[in-house]
């Protein structure tokens, strides 16, 4: 985990004054780290019949769609409003500095899915909660949700609590 640590940049008053932003480009730049990344995330999901991948944009997308391949099963996009050209389901969420809205088209899942959902970070779980709600909206289950980081002091993992968490760095 070292080596994914020391390809985390820390920007600091990143996209507003006072936070401190893991910014992931030097890992994903690394193909090796990359390819590590990818299969550390994946690891603990071998057996658990994940039917489709989900990432949120726009990151989770990066780590997702890798997943997805490596696991031999689709990937969704959840994106940001306006800008998915089907009928759409959505969702409206807090952040840790603001809030938004999360959309995926409305047959994106089936009630077989079994869903794995990633994205780069898991700050205060608003994101990935209204990502999960979502899924399940449309009848999947989500089996469980991964992240690259997770800043434990933003408690993001208690807005969670009833799926399965992985991460690979705590910060």
């Amino acid at each position: 985990m070292e080596l994914f640590r020391a390809k985390i940049r820390d920007i600091p008053n990143f996209p507003q004054p006072g936070i401190l932003f893991r910014d992931i480009t030097p890992l994903i730049k690394d193909p090796a780290a990359l390819r590590l990344a990818v299969r550390e995330i994946l690891h603990p999901f071998l057996s658990r019949n994940i039917t489709v991948v989900a990432g949120i944009e726009a990151r989770g997308f990066i780590f997702g769609s890798l997943v997805a391949w490596e696991l031999g099963v689709g990937f969704v996009p959840l994106r940001k409003p306006g800008k998915l050209p089907y009928i759409v389901e959505s969702i409206s969420y807090n952040l840790e500095y603001g809030s938004t809205n999360l959309e995926v088209h409305t047959d994106a899942f089936s009630s077989e899915d079994n869903v794995l959902l990633v994205d780069d970070l898991l700050a205060t779980g608003g994101s990935a909660k209204a990502a999960c709600n979502l899924i399940e909206r449309l009848g999947a289950t989500v089996t469980a949700c991964a992240f690259v980081i997770e800043l434990d002091s933003l408690k993001g993992r208690e807005q969670l609590s009833n799926y399965v968490i992985h991460s690979l760095l705590h910060y």
